[in-house]
């Protein structure tokens, strides 16, 4: 089973990145593990209402001048990264 997966949202006003985590008892050592990132401006925790999705989901908002798809590249490396080594 795959630990997670992300995908970019178009916000009125910015873009930002959804991380769906399996196992959603980890929501917040992650959120915890994304705030040390540079780039990243805040991480918040919310539920999920559609179709297919966990309960929640992480919300990742860069900071400006920050390119969203290299964010996310550099994001899914280290989860992966995170995930493999047991970390978590």
């Amino acid at each position: 089973m795959i630990p997670f997966r992300s995908e970019i949202r178009n916000l009125p006003k910015q873009q930002t990145i959804k991380i769906y985590l399996s196992d959603e008892s980890l929501d917040l050592e992650i959120k915890k593990f994304l705030e040390t990132f540079e780039d990243i401006d805040r991480v918040e925790i919310n539920e999920s209402v559609g179709r297919n999705r966990g309960f929640e989901s992480i919300t990742v908002f860069k900071k400006d001048n920050v390119d969203i798809n290299t964010l996310r590249i550099f994001i899914e490396k280290d989860l992966k990264d995170y995930f493999e080594n047991g970390d978590c």
